[in-house]
């Protein structure tokens, strides 16, 4: 109560302040811009990236998803920012659609894979002279839409994933039969579900050698599903993981076989084995050369050289190191040391730290016993001296988050920065002196700073959104409480933007799973700017009974906030979008205390959406039986658990007024199945609207034009207006 009471003083003092700024609106949250880093140099001067807004992802046709030569035109800027002077540099004077931004090992040149023309071509930006030179490859040969790209270390040449000749017209051939028919057939008798073999073919692709100088392609690979490809830091190996798809799986047997090789570059018809094919999935953690590979056979660490033909045992089996304890010694390895002399690995027990040299396994870290209220911690980067080891630290009962260093020699770890501040995307420069990374109040957009290895000398990067200083944000609360069982549970609470202190407001629930973290969410501060209390509060799943967690979970977060004074009990909103729409329908069938409702592209029957999204293949049958659903069964093992998910077989309790928003080019959650509820409800003569945005996609008109996006925010503001503020009228 006294944080409460704290919160509320401060708050209050800022009214004057806020008094004078106006409010943020659906119109602003399309031009908060972002930037996300692509490549930054080796030497830590040049960032290159891409600056975006919601705005540049509008227009999409979600109906063309899987469509292997379909596009969405979701653009960017591309932008060269240097660390020292903070100045910014455009590569192109228009947004556009790019891939693959990386930096030449020598730092001189930038590659990227621009989409121009309705083909993907290869650019290089020369630094020294400030220009783009577009490569005329000489092949009838196209870049791939989902390449990679791989510099070679001389920066001369660049790796690319291409199109085998015929490509297109039976990729064309197959989604037309699928989408227009006139005549679609589907036989179970055939391997694949057919959106599957359209998935496995659009993965199908040649991997070629570009030499940058003429524009000369030679052949490495030829057509196959490719993953995991890694050039040797000599130029003189690539290694590559091979899949060839058997079946549509529906349980956990993984439906394809996989296979390791590596070919030499000046060798490439040859191919030689390093993981035989095999149903079992590769997992190897490879060395800053790339040319030796760590791998775990149940507690020890195996390794092997492209240079050699045999494995290596490195390490002693850690039972005989840490005892007989089996949950204390199943490793899996975090990374290799940047000189490629140790290996780190994690147990249940902590961090290990192999010496490649000698195999001597030694326990470096201990993970306290009480692991689950400790800080969370996780490494994010190795000192280039091995010495230190930099890690993320976050407690989980308060917003104190930031930056450690472990001493892997004296084991002591020591704070360099931590605040209530968001953090995230750290970099290390590879001199490991200086890093760079984003970081929030926790209710605005991030920003990008620069500081020494100590986390001093703290410099500014970026000023994304000036703007938003001039507008009313809300400010986030963390709240403690406990659901219906005793579960220790967290929630967001993003208070009204000209709060008053002792006034109850009403409540608008946004509902998913489970939240801990801040940050800047759109959907909270529109709400916010709209008189309301805006409530993220989490859940506890009980694997066999998921429609439990929200009415234990949900309502025990809103008496707490009734029991602070801050909420009036009459006036309260939930809604959620995909997985929380669908929770939002299923809580309002066990409860009638909210107000109003909303269900943004979530289903509502899960017996028949089960079938329903024949893009995403068996998503629904794996998340219904093992997934997110956590029912744990199959439909026909326990029916009545598949009924006790299913709003809609159980609309006759509804008496919530109920928006259904929904997109009809909706792949994940076709707005087919939300409508089942419309029909169930409109039937029993309660309060139901759906819009159904024909341009829409997963998020309804969210999802969609900017019309559309407008027209979304209305049709909530307007429903919430309409069923929470009665007293107000």
């Amino acid at each position: 109560m006294k944080k409460l009471l704290l919160f509320a003083v401060c708050t209050a003092m800022t009214l004057v302040i806020t008094a004078q700024k106006t409010s943020f609106t659906p119109a602003d949250a399309i031009n908060v811009l972002s930037f996300s880093v692509s490549d930054i140099t080796c030497d830590g001067d040049i960032i290159a990236g891409l600056s975006s807004t919601r705005r540049d992802r509008f227009d999409v046709d979600h109906s063309r998803f899987r469509d292997p030569s379909y596009v969405s035109p979701s653009t960017a800027r591309l932008i060269l920012l240097d660390t020292n002077t903070g100045e910014k540099t455009p590569v192109f004077d228009r947004p556009g659609i790019f891939r693959n931004i990386k930096w030449s090992p020598d730092g001189k040149s930038l590659a990227f894979l621009k989409y121009e023309n309705g083909r993907f071509r290869l650019n290089i930006y020369d630094i020294e002279r400030n220009s783009v030179r577009r490569l005329n490859l000489k092949t009838e040969r196209e870049i791939a839409s989902n390449s990679i790209l791989i510099w070679t270390p001389d920066s001369e040449g660049i790796i690319l994933s291409f199109r085998d000749k015929g490509w297109q017209e039976k990729a064309d051939s197959m989604y037309t039969e699928a989408t227009a028919g006139p005549i679609t057939v589907y036989d179970s008798k055939r391997p694949f579900l057919k959106w599957d073999e359209i998935r496995n073919y659009n993965s199908l692709n040649m991997v070629g050698l570009v030499d940058t100088a003429n524009s000369e392609v030679a052949w490495l690979l030829e057509e196959n599903n490719y993953s995991g490809i890694r050039l040797s830091d000599n130029g003189e190996l690539l290694s590559f993981i091979s899949t060839y798809p058997q079946k549509t799986s529906y349980d956990n047997t993984p439906g394809a076989e996989y296979e390791m090789q590596f070919i030499r570059i000046d060798e490439a018809e040859k191919k030689e084995e390093l993981i035989e094919r095999s149903q079992e999935r590769v997992n190897v953690t490879w060395n800053p050369d790339n040319d030796i590979y760590a791998s775990v056979d149940t507690a020890r660490i195996v390794l092997r050289s492209l240079y050699e033909k045999e494995p290596q045992v490195l390490t002693s089996d850690t039972v005989e190191v840490i005892g007989d304890d089996t949950t204390q010694v199943e490793l899996s390895i975090n990374r290799w040391s940047p000189d490629g002399s140790k290996i780190l690995a994690s147990s249940e027990g902590g961090y290990w730290l192999a010496d490649v040299e000698s195999g001597e396994l030694e326990n470096v870290y201990r993970f306290p016993e009480d692991r689950d209220e400790a800080p969370a911690i996780r490494v994010t980067d190795w000192s280039p001296d091995g010495r230190l080891l930099y890690m993320t630290w976050s407690a989980r009962d308060k917003w104190e988050r930031g930056l450690v260093k472990y001493d892997l020699e004296s084991q002591e770890m020591t704070r360099l920065l931590i605040d209530s501040n968001l953090y995230s995307q750290w970099h290390l420069t590879e001199q490991g002196d200086r890093f760079i990374y984003q970081m929030s109040d926790g209710d605005l957009p991030g920003d990008y700073y620069i500081a020494d290895s100590e986390l001093n000398n703290i410099k500014r990067l970026t000023d994304l959104n000036p703007w938003m200083r001039d507008k009313k944000i809300s400010k986030s609360q963390l709240v403690n409480y406990r659901d219906a069982d005793g579960n220790e549970l967290w929630g967001i609470l993003y208070y009204p933007v000209d709060y008053e202190p002792g006034k109850k407001y009403p409540l608008v629930c946004e509902i998913y799973e489970s939240f801990f973290r801040n940050g800047y969410r759109m959907s909270m501060q529109l709400l916010a700017n709209e008189g309301y209390f805006a409530f993220r509060p989490s859940v506890s799943f009980t694997r066999g009974y998921p429609d439990e967690a929200w009415i234990k979970g949900i309502t025990s977060g809103i008496n707490k906030l009734i029991d602070d004074g801050l909420v009036d009990e009459d006036r309260i909103g939930v809604h959620g979008t995909s997985y929380g729409g669908y929770a939002a329908s299923l809580l309002i069938t066990q409860t009638d205390r909210f107000a109003a409702a909303i269900n943004i592209s979530g289903k509502v029957n899960i017996i028949s959406f089960l079938g329903d999204s024949p893009k995403i293949g068996t998503r629904n049958y794996r998340a219904a039986e093992r997934g997110q659903d956590r029912i744990g069964e199959t439909l026909w093992e326990a029916p009545m658990k598949y009924f006790a998910t299913s709003a809609v077989l159980h609309a006759d309790r509804i008496t919530t007024p109920h928006l259904l928003l929904t997109g009809e080019g909706d792949w994940n959650v076709p707005a087919g199945n939300t409508r089942e509820l419309y029909y169930a409800l409109r039937r029993l003569g309660e309060d139901v609207v759906w819009v159904n945005y024909h341009n829409g996609g997963h998020g309804a008109g969210a999802a969609s034009g900017e019309s559309d996006f407008h027209d979304h925010w209305e049709r909530i503001f307007g429903w919430y207006d309409k069923h929470l503020n009665k007293n107000d009228q």
